[in-house]
């Protein structure tokens, strides 16, 4: 992939914003649980941050999505993994398909604020019960007059505590999974919406997440984004983006784990010479090392693909795949290597090894990637390739 200045200069402008408004708060943000999301993320829309891909129309600055990969592998030089998350929901999960189907009036109303910095949004796909199983989600939206009626709930919603809308994906049909679903943008103060209470993770703490539960939501159906019974294809597209998203993170946080590991094993020194002596130590890092480059080069040969139009349903899950099988693999090993301090709690090793763990389930978990993958290769009973 080819990088101009532009990109460059974007690179920079992001990786000075982590420098500044991100990194030097980590350590109080991981304890409280949460983060300043209105104030960090006023401050990104004020950068164009928020809507790099997105339409100039609306508040975007309208670049191709190989400027949104570079600032999602540069949100990765934060030094946790929740407030990257919480960016990458509002910027590639919950409104990628309301900036490509949805009208100018529900773009106007929803994703101009959410650019600018000054609406939170989050994404209503999973279930208690159908998680990576999107076809079977069981929330509804029955039409009534010119409204829909909400019931249902949605678990594991990140941003969910602070947010001013869902992108939810509702059943608005009895017909079969895969045409009954629509994408449906729901203000998150409608009477009807209430949350559980933060759910309690084993990573990325500064993140915020929570049970969501509709009883009765009545939503205007021009809320809804394209036409109806499309969500379920809208929501592939969109993961599409968040998968893309996911691998491209987690690129410079592996990196900052090898760079981390290698200074600590210089440092430590077991029968009369640094650790990074062993020759084993060594060749175990540039393995890895090696192993992050070849990520790098996957999610970027799918990012040149996308941008021209291509489906990279297969690539972005082998992406998707890969960040979650190697984030697990470099973390692992580098802890390791750290010893004792490796399983300190706040070693940033430890918590690097807790936040990427969430990368082998979220957006589908590895099964599923796999499971794509299988298909889009002909290799399930029954299925050819095409």
């Amino acid at each position: 992939m080819n990088f101009t200045q532009e990109h460059e200069e974007l690179r920079r402008t992001v990786k000075n914003f982590v420098d500044k408004e991100i990194n030097p708060y980590v350590e109080e943000w991981e304890i409280d649980g949460h983060f300043p999301m209105r104030e960090i993320f006023k401050k990104a829309g004020d950068l164009g941050l928020l809507g790099i891909s997105k339409p100039e129309k609306f508040g975007g600055m309208g670049l191709d999505y190989s400027y949104s990969v570079v600032a999602a592998e540069e949100f990765g030089t934060a030094h946790c993994g929740g407030v990257p998350l919480a960016i990458g929901v509002q910027t590639d999960m919950c409104t990628p398909a309301l900036a490509r189907f949805g009208s100018d009036a529900l773009r106007e109303e929803f994703l101009a604020p959410s650019i600018a910095g000054d609406y939170i949004g989050c994404i209503g796909v999973s279930e208690v019960g159908a998680g990576s199983d999107v076809a079977g989600l069981k929330t509804t939206a029955r039409k009534d007059g010119d409204d829909y009626i909400i019931n249902g709930a949605k678990m594991w919603i990140t941003n969910s505590p602070q947010a001013d809308f869902i992108c939810l994906l509702a059943n608005t049909s009895d017909d079969k999974p895969h045409v009954n679903k629509s994408l449906i943008v729901v203000p998150m103060n409608t009477p009807g919406i209430t949350l559980s209470q933060h759910i309690e993770k084993l990573g990325m703490r500064s993140s915020e997440t929570a049970q969501v539960f509709f009883d009765d939501v009545r939503v205007p159906q021009r809320n809804r984004i394209g036409h109806e019974g499309a969500g379920f294809m809208m929501q592939m597209l969109q993961f599409q983006e968040e998968r893309l998203f996911g691998a491209a993170n987690i690129i410079k946080g592996l990196e900052y784990c090898v760079d981390q590991t290698i200074e600590y094993t210089r440092q430590r020194h077991t029968f009369g010479q640094p650790v990074i002596d062993n020759q084993y130590v060594h060749f175990r890092l540039a393995e890895l090392q090696t192993e992050i480059e070849a990520l790098r080069a996957l999610v970027y040969q799918a990012t040149e693909l996308y941008i021209k139009g291509r489906d990279v349903t297969k690539l972005a899950s082998m992406a998707k795949l890969k960040a979650g099988r190697l984030g697990r693999e470099v973390t692992d090993s580098c802890l390791q290597f750290w010893g004792g301090m490796g399983y300190t709690w706040d070693n940033p090793i430890s918590r690097a090894y807790r936040d990427v763990r969430l990368v082998s389930i979220g957006g589908g978990a590895d099964e599923i990637m796999l499971g794509i993958i299988c298909k889009m290769m002909g290799t399930l009973p029954g299925k050819k390739k095409g």
